[in-house]
């Protein structure tokens, strides 16, 4: 196997490692369960008051996604100027990731009983800044280890390496969680035990999964950097100015600007309809977990065909046109939820439509904006991107809790992001990359 073909495995395989916790954390188990928390802590309002705050139980797991990508504004940024200053982008990879596998790991502690949501919200958030981070150091290897006429073919792989892996993770919890069900209401201990094993299964599958592209991988790119600019002040103050530099660079490159503008837009509008999904099927269609996770998995291999499906599309419509063309399918989604799903059939076949557009909105917008970054700022241009990858849309959740909050509708909630989408399409429209 040559040197480039070793390396481009290895990647897709962070892929792989890190899609455990988007799939199994924060798209299935987590925000239920954390729902379940809340509501035993609640007091005799029916609310909980985190520092004197009066918030519906339902809205604290989206609250928390929204915080901790709040966080993730400050502390990405630094990331990605740090790792492209840096002679070995790997190290700071395996750091980052393995601190974030820590800290999901330890979300096997948090138990209905206690009512302690405040623990869960704790590691949610540090292990939530911690993969996104790892995603900014992850994504900047993307223009080392293909040529722009390859990009998208990469860059989909990738993805359908991590949908397979997280699927894979979630078949083997769903079965594990099936043969726990006891047939009790509510959440017996049983079950209780075996969401807080899953819950740690995920950071555990990241850990030892990440091993494969630490192994694989190299810093061709950031090395070349940092000599070329031998005698330059080193260290966090470097970094800072670096970061500056670069956001100031960014006004000059305006195509780059507008569609990152519509990417922050449209994905956290994905993003958060990913994050919600489970939550949604639980408190709006009153399904069981069993189903929520079924359905979920079946996203997860859907989207496999789904990306190469894109991919073909942007061969032949450009990558640009095939991007708005998932964004209309999300809007017509986003419509079908409000005005007809009410029951397990029509949640399955809404999974379905999500999982045929996922995989090329998300595989797509990352080549396209690869293609698009200056030489050499790679981390730091896709430390801004991540703000909204994987997981760590914030605008949205806070949307999405703030409208759960005034009408205690699900459906309004989910119907009021359709806004993001159509924002991101008249910014996407503009862009024409040079």
């Amino acid at each position: 196997m040559s040197s480039l073909r070793r390396q481009r495995t290895g990647w897709y395989f962070y892929d792989w490692a890190n899609s455990a916790f988007s799939t199994t954390v924060v798209t299935v188990f987590l925000g239920p369960y954390l729902a379940s928390v809340a509501k035993h802590a609640a007091g005799a309002d029916g609310n909980i008051h985190p520092f004197g705050f009066s918030i519906d139980p339902g809205s604290w797991f989206p609250f928390m996604v929204s915080f901790s990508v709040l966080l993730q504004v400050f502390v990405l940024p630094m990331v990605g100027a740090i790792a492209d200053r840096s002679t070995n982008k790997r190290s700071i990879l395996g750091v980052l990731a393995y601190g974030g596998a820590i800290s999901t790991t330890l979300l096997f502690f948090l138990r209905v009983d206690t009512g302690n949501y405040l623990f869960g919200g704790f590691f949610f958030v540090l292990a939530n800044v911690l993969f996104g981070a790892s995603v900014v150091v992850y994504n900047s290897f993307l223009p080392e280890l293909s040529s722009e006429a390859d990009r998208d073919k990469v860059s989909s792989r990738g993805w359908a390496v991590g949908y397979l892996g997280g699927g894979l993770l979630l078949l083997m919890n769903l079965l594990y969680y099936k043969a726990s069900n006891d047939g009790i209401d509510g959440l017996s201990s049983t079950e209780q035990l075996a969401i807080r094993t899953i819950l740690a299964s995920a950071g555990i599958w990241w850990a030892t999964f990440t091993i494969i592209p630490l192994v694989a991988l190299r810093s061709l790119r950031s090395q070349h950097f940092v000599e070329g600019h031998a005698g330059h002040e080193g260290g966090m103050g470097a970094a800072f100015k670096q970061l500056w530099r670069t956001l100031q660079h960014m006004l000059g490159y305006r195509q780059t600007l507008i569609f990152l503008c519509a990417y922050l837009l449209y994905n956290d509008a994905v993003q958060t309809v990913l994050t919600m999904a489970s939550v949604y099927g639980q408190e709006e269609l009153h399904l069981g977990l069993d189903t929520l996770t079924t359905a979920i998995l079946m996203v997860q291999f859907v989207a496999i065909p789904g990306s190469i499906l894109f991919e073909r599309l942007a061969s032949r419509i450009g990558t640009r046109n095939a991007i708005m063309t998932a964004l209309v399918c999300w809007t017509l989604v986003l419509v079908i939820t409000y005005a007809w799903v009410s029951t397990e059939a029509h949640f399955y076949i809404l999974a379905a439509l999500i999982a045929i557009v996922m995989g090329g909105t998300q595989a797509l917008s990352r080549s396209y904006f690869s293609r698009m970054i200056p030489d050499g700022k790679e981390a730091e241009y896709f430390s801004l991107y991540e703000i909204s990858d994987k997981g760590t849309s914030w605008i949205g959740p806070l949307a999405f809790g703030v409208a759960l909050d005034l009408t205690h509708s699900y459906r309004t909630a989910i119907l009021s992001l359709i806004v993001f989408f159509l924002a991101g399409m008249v910014l996407l429209v503009r862009v024409k990359r040079r």
